[in-house]
């Protein structure tokens, strides 16, 4: 089979993102306060083009009920709930008050804190409380890489028929070749599980630190 490798360097990374959906200033000045307070941290944040990308798929599936696990800073579920039209609601999952507080205040700038629910808690515990039946749209995984299976067995079932789940920091900077460490080992080993989830369909893509998207059968 033909490859099409493609080195992704930092002047072709800022044509990309220029030729797709340049963030906005309220992004840009989210991204910045994220770096300035929490250097250590802000690699969490999502790619500006992934950010693009989590719009343009919860406008793509229609999405009115969506499930964010992990939300750091709050730009992915600022990017879902500028997708969602204005009666949608996006429930969020994450266990820090100090990050999600930065969140919220950009949440009301943007005028979307109103779609957006958060709850703060462990998620494999919080999602437990969410409602049983197929009823989800869309869901964003970026959390703690060792609770993936955890979020994956909870979310699927309450994905309705072709609701989409999209699962980031997939390919670990390419250690899932050779992990490193647990994390990496976890994300490996559910990247292997999934493959045999004859719920979904789903393909890998190389966005960012890799994206894996599922479509509920």
């Amino acid at each position: 089979m033909t490859t099409k490798p493609l080195p992704i360097t930092e002047e072709l990374h800022e044509y990309l993102i220029a030729h797709g959906a340049p963030p906005d200033a309220l992004v840009n000045e989210l991204a910045e306060e994220t770096l300035a307070l929490l250097p250590k941290d802000a690699h969490m944040q999502v790619a500006p083009e992934q950010a693009a990308l989590l719009t343009f798929l919860t406008r793509l599936v229609g999405a009115r009920q969506a499930v964010e696990v992990g939300t750091f800073t709050g730009l992915s579920a600022l990017s879902i709930a500028r997708g969602l039209p204005a009666d949608g609601r996006l429930t969020c999952f994450d266990i820090s008050e100090k990050f999600t507080d930065i969140a919220r205040r950009y949440w009301t700038r943007a005028g979307v804190d109103d779609r957006i629910e958060l709850r703060i808690g462990p998620a494999g515990e919080t999602l437990r409380e969410l409602p049983h039946e197929p009823y989800l749209d869309f869901a964003f995984i970026d959390a703690d890489k060792v609770g993936y299976p955890v979020y994956w067995a909870e979310l699927v079932p309450r994905m309705r028929p072709g609701g989409l789940i999209a699962v980031d920091n997939v390919l670990r900077g390419g250690r899932v070749l050779a992990p490193q460490d647990a994390a990496d080992r976890a994300i490996a080993a559910f990247n292997d599980e999934i493959m045999s989830d004859v719920r979904v369909e789903r393909v890998m893509l190389p966005v960012a630190d890799g994206l894996t998207l599922a479509r509920r059968c």
